[in-house]
């Protein structure tokens, strides 16, 4: 399994010879001037929620390749109703897609679509696939909730937002991998404007006197699990 940062909270992940998009807001983020949309070829394109940091580039990339898009029932109606393809899930739920199984998980949040059009509730998701489990929390406050995952699952990873103001800062990340029970954090959701821009230096610092790993990855740059 292999995962690469595209800025923000957008990822590709690359499992059983599929692409999975994750959250791709690429093309208006300065930030990630060194990815060209064009060279990506997703098969699916998953959606935590409707905001447009987070759905901005999913029409364009969708269409370059048919990819199906998954993530809620509004959101996946929302694009399916345009004439994509589109796999609907909802909260506790989960499908064996042909790179594995993806479980549809709850988020503190907010979720709406630019144009005002409601996008159902807003969530994350658990993909199990090449033996490896990665726990994508999408915009989140801390919350209980996930001390449900490791009743179920063992993570590899977590991908969780650390930027504050619109999500959990450093601090409750921390908890949160407590929850999750997994030290091996890839941040996201941090720095791309004024709101969230954060020390880097000291979260990872923060992290390692927790005995946590946080990995906080060039726009561009793959790890391999």
């Amino acid at each position: 399994m292999k995962i690469t940062f595209l800025g923000h909270a957008s990822l590709q992940l690359e499992i059983k010879g599929k692409t999975i998009i994750v959250d791709p807001f690429i093309s208006a983020n300065p930030k990630a001037s060194n990815i060209d949309l064009n060279t990506i070829q997703p098969d699916y394109i998953l959606i935590t929620h409707a905001h447009q940091d987070h759905i901005l580039d999913v029409e364009v990339l969708a269409k370059q390749k048919n990819a199906t898009i998954v993530s809620n029932w509004e959101i996946a109606t929302y694009y399916g109703n345009k004439g994509f393809t589109s796999h609907p899930m909802n909260h506790g739920g989960s499908w064996n897609f042909d790179f594995g199984k993806v479980t549809y998980t709850n988020a503190v949040h907010s979720s709406s679509f630019p144009d005002g059009t409601y996008g159902g509730n807003p969530g994350g998701f658990i993909i199990q696939g090449e033996h490896k489990t990665i726990y994508i929390s999408g915009d989140t406050a801390l919350t209980f909730d996930m001390q449900l995952i490791p009743k179920k699952v063992q993570l590899d990873i977590a991908i969780l937002p650390i930027g504050d103001n619109f999500t959990m800062d450093v601090d409750d990340a921390i908890i949160a991998s407590d929850f999750v029970q997994c030290d091996k954090v890839l941040g996201v959701h941090y720095d791309t404007f004024g709101y969230i821009e954060i020390d880097k230096e000291a979260a990872i610092k923060k992290f390692f006197d927790a005995g946590k790993d946080l990995m906080l990855l060039a726009i561009g740059e793959s790890i391999e699990l």
